[in-house]
């Protein structure tokens, strides 16, 4: 039992790991035990977290890339591949919002959205298979986890309409995904995300009292409470849940 979340000499790939939930989840793996990869669209930024994530002793690589097309997802999995034959864990966290009325909502922010957000996950695992395939077995499966949202479950009162699309077909491309994959002992989950403090979620960085009230917990998620979900589904003890989406959201999908 004292083995179920150790992550000793797993290798991990973290999309959008250089902020906010990404950079949770980097840490949590790292703290367990992982090598872990991180990658964002912005290089500098990718640089600065993985040398600030390798400060306790852990091990983090930066590898900068824009995931918003095919190419892209293809050029990281060969950066990848090159460095590490084997890949462990893959979290498809990467991801971009766009808000705008209905009656002006721009083909621009619904394609910037559903490229990266829905898109992109599922290329870039297929890039990956090979690598994913490579580490996996019947006794230590590999893992894939996508990140998608709260808002893929409930509506929010934001005019969000490619986000909203992009994560509820998160959450059923993670269950296609992980019926295919699983034949070759990858196992496919998800997380959707209640209100956290992030870049992409600024009524929850700026006014998280605010947003607390509308949360049944009277709370916004922490780190600790990102990457324990995370840490579960990548580790032994999540090795049974199979195609499922977690809310890890203080209870927003259930409130009024």
């Amino acid at each position: 039992m004292k083995d179920l979340f150790t992550l000793e000499g797993r290798v991990a790939l973290v999309t959008g790991g250089s902020r906010g939930i990404g950079r949770m989840i980097a840490e949590g793996f790292i703290m367990q035990g992982a090598k872990v990869y991180i990658s964002s669209r912005k290089a500098a930024q990718c640089d600065a977290a993985a040398a600030a994530l390798s400060e306790g002793g852990g091990e983090c690589v930066s590898l900068p890339q824009d995931l918003s097309t095919v190419e892209g997802c293809r050029a990281l999995a060969a950066r990848l591949v090159a460095l590490e034959p084997k890949l462990d864990i893959l979290v498809n966290n990467a991801g971009a919002a766009w808000g705008a009325s209905f009656e002006e909502f721009p083909e621009s922010g619904w394609d910037k959205v559903m490229n990266l957000n829905l898109k992109s996950p599922f290329f870039l695992t297929q890039a990956l298979h090979a690598a994913l395939a490579a580490a996996a077995s019947h006794e230590k499966p590999a893992k894939v986890i996508n990140i998608a949202s709260i808002d893929g479950i409930r509506l929010n009162p934001q005019d969000t309409f490619s986000y909203h699309a992009s994560k509820s077909g998160l959450i059923y491309l993670t269950r296609r995904m992980a019926k295919r994959l699983i034949r070759d002992w990858i196992v496919v989950s998800c997380i959707a995300p209640g209100p956290f403090a992030s870049e992409m979620n600024r009524d929850a960085r700026d006014h998280a009292d605010e947003v607390a009230k509308r949360v049944p917990l009277r709370r916004i998620g922490t780190d600790e409470d990102m990457a324990a979900a995370a840490i579960y589904l990548a580790s032994r003890a999540g090795d049974y849940v199979v195609g499922a989406t977690i809310p890890v959201d203080g209870g927003v999908a259930l409130a009024e």
